[in-house]
C-alpha cells in the first residue's frame, strides 16, 4: 500500500536540526548515509506500519528505531503516514512525555 507520508511540524524542525547537526560536527557523507537509513526506515512503515512496536509513551504511537540514536515515532491510517517526532535517544525519557503532552 501506498501510505502519503505527513511530516509534524516538530518533526521537520527536529529533522532539519539534525541534518545541521551531521554536516557541522561531521559531514555531508555522515548526513547522507543518515537519510539512506531514514528512508528505508519509511519505506518499510509505509509498507508494513504494524512492524513496529507500540510506544509505552503515548498510546497510538509506533517507534522506529533508525539509529541507535534516532528513533521516530508515528502513527498510521490506511491513507498516510504521520511521523510526529523524531527522538534522539541519549536525552532523558521524559523530554519526550512533554513532547507528546503538546501533540494532538
Amino acid at each position: 500500500m501506498n501510505r502519503k507520508v505527513i511530516l509534524s511540524n516538530t518533526a521537520e524542525k527536529k529533522l532539519n536540526k539534525l541534518f545541521d547537526y551531521l554536516i557541522e560536527k561531521w559531514s555531508v557523507k555522515v548526513k547522507n548515509e543518515f537519510i539512506e537509513k531514514l528512508d528505508l526506515s519509511i519505506n518499510v512503515i509505509k509498507n508494513q506500519p504494524e512492524i513496529f512496536p507500540e510506544s509505552k509513551v503515548k498510546k497510538g504511537l509506533r517507534k522506529c528505531v533508525v539509529t541507535n540514536k534516532t528513533t521516530i515515532y508515528y502513527r498510521f491510517t490506511s491513507k498516510q503516514i504521520s511521523i510526529i517526532t523524531l527522538f534522539d535517544t541519549r536525552q532523558h525519557p521524559q523530554k519526550l512525555n512533554k513532547e507528546f503532552k503538546n501533540e494532538r
